[in-house]
């Protein structure tokens, strides 16, 4: 049965739904193991060069992304969505061990190809079981060094928010589809501090300002704008 969807997965290729992130992971550890039980590099090669198309052109030429959102989806439904960008990185370095266990086998390696192989394919399966992604952790480990923190962009200029800032408050870099920035708005609903919400859809240049890379990115700032504490 169809499911209206919030996101176009086409079009907001900012945001994915995380069954799509998970089905590409089992898909490319499908692969991987095969290409590791059969002694097939080219299985590994041709799966590295399907994530490197797809993170260079866009969904509609990646193959997994296509199977679910044109077949799987519309049967199960939409499920929560997240920032592309920390498995998009994922994808990034499949191809890239990957394409390196091809040509380690090529050139007289092949021990190490498989077990390179294997690697991958252990860890796309425990990031489509349990949503565990090594590649979307170090992604997300990344922003939060260089994102905005008590240690990074310490402040945030009051004239740069969406009202006056009188005292303690908090504020959210979101996107309108992202489900987890909901789930941190209803929280924080919840506190006494006001809430100031920052699109970075609408406003990119305040998110390259501060250096945020991922979505939600929740801080308390005091008075003057002072970051006091990153939440999220």
């Amino acid at each position: 049965m169809a499911t209206t969807r919030t996101a176009d997965p086409w079009n907001d290729t900012d945001v994915i739904d995380k069954r799509a992130a998970r089905f590409n992971q089992g898909f490319t550890g499908t692969v991987a193991l095969i290409g590791a039980i059969f002694g097939w590099p080219l299985a590994w090669a041709l799966m590295a060069a399907q994530l490197a198309i797809g993170v260079t052109f866009g969904r509609r030429y990646c193959l997994p992304c296509v199977l679910y959102f044109t077949l799987i989806q519309p049967r199960i439904g939409e499920g929560e969505i997240e920032d592309s960008r920390p498995p998009r990185l994922a994808n990034v370095m499949g191809f890239a061990f990957l394409g390196s266990a091809a040509a380690l086998w090529w050139v007289g390696a092949p021990t190490v190809g498989t077990v390179i192989a294997c690697m991958v394919a252990a860890l796309a399966y425990l990031a489509a079981s349990t949503g565990f992604c090594l590649g979307c952790e170090i992604y997300k480990l990344s922003a939060r060094l260089r994102g905005i923190s008590p240690r990074h962009h310490d402040r945030i200029d009051p004239a740069d928010l969406p009202g006056a800032l009188d005292g303690r408050a908090h504020v959210e870099f979101t996107h309108p589809l992202c489900s987890e920035c909901r789930e941190w708005e209803r929280r924080l609903a919840e506190r006494p501090e006001p809430l100031f919400r920052i699109d970075v859809r609408e406003r990119p240049d305040l998110a390259r300002k501060y250096g945020v890379a991922v979505v939600p990115t929740v801080v308390a700032v005091g008075p003057g704008g002072e970051v006091i504490e990153r939440l999220a």
